[in-house]
């Protein structure tokens, strides 16, 4: 059955579903209206590291070259032209990501983390768009990622932000 079926044995499980979804969404505007996006603070290098290492750890293992990037982010991201932003909510970092100078025109968009406590809440998208924004900022014609396909709701939101699969 596709997604646009819209036969009566899945009639009553989308009426349902409805309410909660349209709660969700309200929820999120709510929590997307508290959070703050921060620039990179020496103070915030512990964050970096540990938002990174909860979802890496999660589903793959935290490699040497991960590592010297979340252990040094001012050696391997600032001094080589990159940027790091953080999400605030409520006080408590929970969301980060780097923006890695690759040449005058092109940066990746690395190392992007929202804790698993507040996934859902837009924090993630509030986050991309303020790296793209950056990236415009800094000069960038072109902003482009590497994922990995099992991360199935990190890839919705990089092709909603306009990001392309190219191979």
């Amino acid at each position: 059955m596709n997604a646009t079926d819209t036969s009566d044995e899945l009639g009553p499980l989308a009426r349902q579903e409805q309410p909660d979804r349209s709660k969700a969404m309200r929820d999120a505007q709510g929590a997307a209206a508290h959070v703050r996006i921060l620039p990179y603070e020496p103070r915030y290098a512990p964050d970096f590291k540990r938002l990174n290492a909860e979802w890496i750890e999660k589903d793959f293992v935290l490699e040497a070259a991960d590592l010297k990037m979340l252990d040094h982010p001012e050696e391997y991201v600032l001094q080589r032209g990159g940027r790091i932003l953080f999400a605030e909510y409520h006080g408590q970092m929970v969301g980060t990501c780097a923006l890695l100078r690759m040449d005058a025109h092109t940066l990746e968009l690395a190392k992007m983390a929202v804790s698993s406590s507040v996934q859902g809440l837009g924090i993630g998208q509030r986050l991309a768009q303020a790296a793209l924004d950056t990236a415009r900022a800094m000069g960038a014609r072109r902003v482009y990622l590497e994922s990995n396909t099992c991360l199935v709701a990190a890839i919705r939101l990089y092709h909603k932000l306009g990001f392309r699969r190219t191979v």
